[in-house]
């Protein structure tokens, strides 16, 4: 396994800073965001888009820290009802045009969420009930996701892709295992998992087992993980809409890797891709609202250098 990180991680940092991060971390990988819910705060999507010689400078850069790249990330809602979902779809298409271009071969994203028929926001269903959400989430799967992923699978394969890692979250329709697996059937394996156990550690899944289900599924991992407070979690439950920097109210909260879930937890999560025959990038998310970015990128680092699975030698720079 490899030691990476999203870059949003440190979006403070200018690129050269994190680079210089990041050889100094020992990372192996980098993902890069190009927008819809990140600022992309170290790739242009259009310069890049524009010029090869932008791309071939860039990866020049990163190869010269001894870094890949894994995956490039465009996560957003690109079947939402109204004029984000246009403006999604299209950072998306433009995302897997910029992997084929650079040689990239997973892009990492979310499912999306439409609305109700004449809704303009998107609609969540996570209940069967009353009887009128079943017919909407008939409509949501039948009439416009399923739909739109066969066409952008199509659109991906066309340009070479064929790893679009889908992120299992909340607010998007595809975001358990049973989710993952409806869209797989309905269009291909092109679509599998960027598999981010803390997710579903507030969902009230097990992502262990949930590693186990998904096996070759998995394309992508992000490594981040989730603390559920006990006293307001126990009274409350884990359906939370208090805002992120009220973390103290929260019943749960993104966190450095090994406060929410200890190191042994980590081990068997590890131990647990291998044996679905994961031997990747493990792309540390750092969301943690208590600790400085840095800091928590660093102990994060750490601890997965105590548990990654058969680590290889880093790359150094030519």
């Amino acid at each position: 396994m490899k030691i990476g990180m999203i870059t949003d991680s440190l979006s403070a940092l200018s690129f050269d800073e994190l680079l210089a991060t990041s050889a100094r971390l020992k990372l192996d990988m980098l993902e890069f965001a190009c927008g819809n819910w990140s600022a992309a705060p170290h790739l242009n999507l259009a310069r890049m888009l524009d010029s090869e010689k932008a791309r071939r400078e860039f990866k020049a850069r990163v190869a010269g820290h001894g870094l890949a790249i894994s995956a490039l990330n465009c996560s957003g809602n690109p079947v939402h009802p109204g004029e984000q979902g246009r403006k999604h779809d299209k950072v998306t298409r433009e995302t897997i045009k910029l992997a084929s271009l650079m040689g990239i071969d997973r892009v990492v994203m979310m499912s999306g969420c439409p609305g109700a028929p004449g809704d303009s926001h998107a609609n969540w269903i996570t209940t069967e009930w009353p009887l009128e959400v079943r017919e909407i989430l008939r409509w949501q799967w039948d009439e416009v996701l399923i739909p739109y992923w066969r066409d952008l699978v199509a659109y991906a394969n066309n340009l070479g892709i064929r790893k679009l890692c889908l992120e299992l979250h909340g607010y998007q329709n595809v975001y358990s295992v049973a989710t993952l697996a409806k869209l797989r059937d309905a269009v291909g394996d092109t679509v599998g998992a960027n598999f981010d156990p803390s997710h579903l550690m507030w969902m009230g899944a097990d992502p262990i087992l949930a590693t186990r289900a998904l096996g070759e599924a998995i394309y992508h991992v992000h490594a981040k993980d989730t603390r559920i407070d006990p006293a307001i979690g126990g009274v409350n439950g884990t359906i939370e809409t208090v805002p992120g920097d009220q973390w103290k109210r929260r019943s749960w909260n993104y966190i450095t890797l090994g406060y929410g879930h200890g190191e042994a937890w980590w081990s068997e999560f590890c131990a647990a891709l291998a044996g679905a025959g994961y031997d990747d990038v493990l792309s540390i998310e750092h969301e943690d609202p208590m600790m400085p970015a840095l800091e928590g990128v660093e102990k994060s680092v750490a601890l997965l250098e105590r548990t990654a699975f058969h680590r290889p030698p880093r790359r150094t720079a030519n």
